[in-house]
């Protein structure tokens, strides 16, 4: 089965991968098992020149794994655009919910961050799918349930009320 995604959301700067890391242990200390996926706009290198699996890749493989006794690493081709749902369902199967950062184009439920101080307007409109607000802004989409940006405890129990209602 795969586990619900949740698309956290906002302009740079905004705080979502300091909120995320912030509302992971209210998630595990549920008993959760969390999964993270990243979005990054700029060219990553997720291997080391050289080294086996990256040879692996070089010589044609479509995934390669890097296995440690504490952790693993995929490097996986990525040639058609993905979405954290698909993503989820092929690798993160193991997870009891995962937290996308960016993908703001994306399907799925939506949590933005947003800051007075960064002077700019909401990223995503509630039409993208945005379920949930983190602000201190009360004005920006009253309609939506709002949490303060240092209120982790609540969303993550918003997050759970969330995923109870839809998979029933």
């Amino acid at each position: 089965m795969t586990p619900p995604v949740f698309i956290f959301v906002g302009h740079s700067n905004s705080g979502k991968t300091t909120f995320i890391e912030r509302l992971i242990p209210m998630l595990t200390r549920r008993g959760l098992r969390v999964a993270t996926i990243k979005h990054a706009h700029h060219k990553v290198h997720l291997d080391t020149e050289g080294k086996d699996s990256w040879r692996y890749k070089n010589a044609g493989a479509a995934l390669s794994m890097l296995v440690t006794t504490h952790a693993l690493q995929l490097v996986a081709d990525a040639d058609e655009s993905r979405e954290p749902a698909q993503l989820a369902a092929r690798f993160l199967g193991e997870a009891d919910i995962v937290l996308a950062e960016g993908f703001s184009q994306a399907n799925g439920p939506k949590i933005e961050i947003m800051r007075r101080a960064l002077g700019k307007p909401p990223r995503c409109e509630i039409a993208d799918g945005l379920i949930a607000i983190a602000t201190d802004c009360p004005e920006i989409y009253p309609e939506l349930p709002h949490f303060t940006l240092d209120d982790h405890e609540a969303l993550a129990e918003f997050l759970l009320q969330y995923t109870s209602a839809t998979r029933t």
